[in-house]
């Protein structure tokens, strides 16, 4: 046997047999470490714990949780491996300092090469730098020099680039950020990471795009759909965040495993209120650090500094995994209930619109609402047309929208103060000509909080449904806000119910001056 080639276990027992037997140190050592790369092959966690020092400065502080998400992770990856069905997607919502992007995003895609060097891993976050970010760190384990000598999967130089690197068998990792393109290419295993920006949760626009783009573009992007799982590993960041618009696919019959670990599980505020862990046996984890998820991370000091930099809500969602509902002065966001179908038969409809000739910016915005009066004395919104348009845009668009809801919806226009609003409002007049018309003259009624408060009463006493929508989580945000920020959704929907229930009298038939 050369004295290069590893010692085997077999001499190794006939060393410890037979003490005359000696077993050359470098031949040992060759021994050793053939067995950590393929202990780092067969376990994911021992995977990352070994090459954890190629793309992190910071010494590893080992917890429970990591080794359990690595084993969650090489669960789904050995299925992948074996081509079977994926038993479920996977979404796990832990706080941030986690190491979640570490594993899940660096680690994940460059060990499943180990397993099978032909898997296409695609890997998206909310921001294109973050992307690109991961990328590289995940391509420095793989060029890293331990890697290479055991996992033997170079990265071939024609596909080198930071976002899109790909090995001389097929395999790929493709990085990507929300509302990216990705046309054309089709994965076996999908990991997002922080699909959404924690500093811009509260955005309308952005929880309803990356809502839309991972249910119509990234679920389109499977080798084959019955077997690419999808993972997304994130914060807490709304109640209408992307973790909530998947799970609420459960009840279509989607198969999701959900992950939830707070900070801790600890009594909170005056309530006493204990964050949900999932699944519920991973409690114990917690009783035995003391409740807390990583105390030697995320000890009571860290905690008690994050709560004093994020405030009550966005702490209980990011730190706690417990998104709170934004309560506004005037509208109590528990008051709104989105639904699928209306509970009950429709007497009336209205369409309300307010009025701006704003084109694009963030001032003032047209809002068109279509609010339904039911039999059984609630009230639905069923649609709301919200933007910001150039004058001719805006009445094409109220047209349109007249067209779509039909002749028997009545359309009410409030009516600015002077002139010219009075020239505007007859030019939408003209401008809807075989459509039932009437102009709404606000002025006497008060401000716009007084016109809101016979509206909020009936949203705050669960007298109002939303039909669901992509508009819902505008729509609800700018009422929790009220009077702060915009007014046009509230404006347009407090008009539409003081309209139906006449409690706006001073209006003039449309065209008849």
């Amino acid at each position: 046997m050369s004295k290069n080639s590893p010692v085997t276990l077999l001499d190794m027992h006939k060393a410890s047999l037979d003490p005359s037997i000696k077993v050359d140190p470098r031949r040992m050592e060759l021994y050793l470490g053939e067995a950590e790369g393929e202990l780092c092959k067969r376990n994911f966690w021992e995977f990352v714990q070994r090459l954890w020092p190629e793309v992190v400065t910071e010494t590893l502080i080992p917890n429970w949780h990591m080794k359990y998400i690595c084993n969650v992770l090489q669960r789904m990856a050995e299925r992948v491996v074996k081509r079977l069905p994926k038993e479920y997607d996977l979404i796990i919502n832990v706080p941030p300092g986690s190491s979640k992007s570490t594993i899940c995003s660096v680690m994940f895609p460059a060990w499943v090469w180990g397993r099978d060097p032909r898997l296409r891993s695609i890997c998206a976050s909310y921001a294109h730098d973050l992307s690109l970010d991961l990328a590289t760190r995940s391509r420095d384990v793989v060029k890293s020099e331990f890697y290479q000598r055991h996992f033997k999967v170079p990265i071939r130089e024609d596909r080198a680039a930071k976002g899109h690197f790909g090995n001389a068998v097929g395999g790929e990792r493709i990085s990507t950020s929300v509302g990216g393109s990705i046309t054309g290419l089709h994965s076996h295993i999908i990991v997002v990471d922080d699909p959404v920006d924690p500093r811009g949760a509260a955005s309308e626009a952005e929880l309803v795009d990356a809502n839309n783009w991972l249910g119509t573009t990234l679920s389109q992007r499977k080798v084959d759909k019955a077997m690419t799982p999808t993972i997304m590993i994130m914060q807490r960041l709304d109640p209408a965040d992307p973790t909530q618009y998947l799970l609420d696919k459960v009840e279509e019959g989607k198969k999701i495993r959900h992950i939830s670990l707070p900070c801790d599980i600890l009594p909170h505020g005056e309530t006493g209120e204990k964050w949900e862990v999932k699944p519920a046996r991973l409690k114990v984890h917690y009783e035995n650090q003391g409740g807390y998820l990583d105390p030697k991370r995320l000890g009571q000091d860290t905690l008690d500094e994050a709560l004093i930099d994020l405030g009550p809500r966005v702490y209980a969602g990011q730190m706690g995994q417990a998104p709170r509902e934004l309560e506004g002065n005037m509208f109590l966001r528990r008051g709104f209930v989105i639904v699928d179908t209306l509970p009950d038969k429709v007497l009336r409809r209205v369409r309300y619109w307010d009025k701006a000739g704003t084109e694009g910016g963030k001032g003032a915005a047209t809002a068109g609402v279509r609010l339904a009066e039911l039999r059984n004395g609630m009230w639905a919104v069923e649609d709301c047309v919200h933007g910001r348009w150039r004058a001719s845009e805006r009445e094409f668009i109220i047209k349109e929208t007249a067209k779509a809801d039909g002749v028997e919806v009545e359309v009410v226009l409030e009516q600015e103060p002077g002139s010219g609003g009075k020239e505007s409002a007859q030019a939408t007049v003209r401008n809807l000509a075989g459509f039932k018309v009437l102009v709404d003259i606000p002025g006497g009624k008060g401000s716009k909080e007084v016109r809101a408060e016979p509206w909020s009463v009936q949203v705050n006493n669960g007298n109002v449904v939303l039909l669901r929508g992509s508009w819902n989580v505008g729509y609800i945000s700018e009422h929790c806000d009220f009077p702060s920020g915009l007014k046009d959704r509230v404006d347009g929907s407090s008009g539409a119910f003081n309209h139906i229930t006449g409690l706006g009298k001073k209006k003039k038939r449309g065209g008849i001056w």
